[in-house]
This record gives C-alpha cells, sequence and structure tokens, in this order.
C-alpha cells in the first residue's frame, strides 16, 4: 500500500475528508470554508484545514442553504462517486422542515379563479350560446 494513503483506522486532514465526502468541490473550497470558521468538530471551531480527524468525530458544516452533522465512519483513499463518499461519515443532520409556498413559486388556485381552462371555457360558450345568437 502507498504511504500517502490512510489506512481504515488511521487520521486524514479535515479538508482532504471534506473533499473525498463530497462535502465540498475542493480542497480549496474546503480549506477556505474552514478559514471561515464554517466547520465545527466535535463542538470546537478549528480554522487549520490541516487537522486530522479520525473515525467517531462528529463534524458540523455550516453551508449556505444548511447545516450539515456528520459522523466520521473513515478515512477516504480518494474522492469517488456518491456511493463510495457516503460511506465514509453517518448523516445526523435533521429533515428540513416543509416551507410555504412563496410569492413567485406556483401553487394551486382555487376553482373559478383566475384564468378559465380549456374545459370551463367551452362551459362558460355553451352558456353563452343562446344570447350571442341574439346579438348577431
Amino acid at each position: 500500500m502507498d504511504d500517502r494513503q490512510p489506512q481504515s483506522g488511521s487520521r486524514q486532514r479535515i479538508d482532504k475528508w471534506l473533499f473525498f465526502a463530497r462535502v465540498a468541490k475542493s480542497r480549496s473550497l474546503a480549506q477556505e470554508r474552514i478559514s471561515a470558521g464554517h466547520v465545527r468538530i466535535n463542538g470546537q471551531s478549528v480554522r487549520q484545514p490541516s487537522y486530522q480527524v479520525k473515525s467517531g468525530d462528529r463534524i458540523e458544516v455550516s453551508m449556505p442553504e444548511r447545516d450539515l452533522i456528520l459522523v466520521v465512519k473513515g478515512a477516504g483513499e480518494r474522492r469517488g462517486p456518491y456511493e463510495e463518499a457516503k460511506l465514509l461519515y453517518e448523516d445526523l443532520t435533521p429533515p428540513k422542515p416543509p416551507r410555504p409556498f412563496g410569492e413567485l413559486e406556483q401553487g394551486v388556485r382555487a376553482p373559478g379563479t383566475g384564468r378559465p381552462t380549456k374545459r370551463e371555457r367551452r362551459v362558460l360558450d355553451e352558456f353563452r350560446a343562446p344570447w350571442n345568437d341574439d346579438e348577431r
């Protein structure tokens, strides 16, 4: 086995682990997130990308859309596909609460409001037909 590849029970740099676990798109983005103080390990803020993580460590990552809570299961050897990456951690992140529709999102309209459907238009045309014939 190569010297640079971690073994199953060994430690690994946090920036490298975040990259291998597909939490960050690149190691440099992982390093920026760590240096900015958006990563906590076992409840303590970490600002050094060289900090070593091991199995059992609890990692909290503040992302723009939500916060991730991950427990390290092992060190990674490479950045592989998602199926391989999810074996590196256990996800304890609570599910997102359902959110109500915003102003710009489409919802279901109440019957009889807004523009009529094709079927509703035909019913209206049939209803108006006796009166429309007299005007012509």
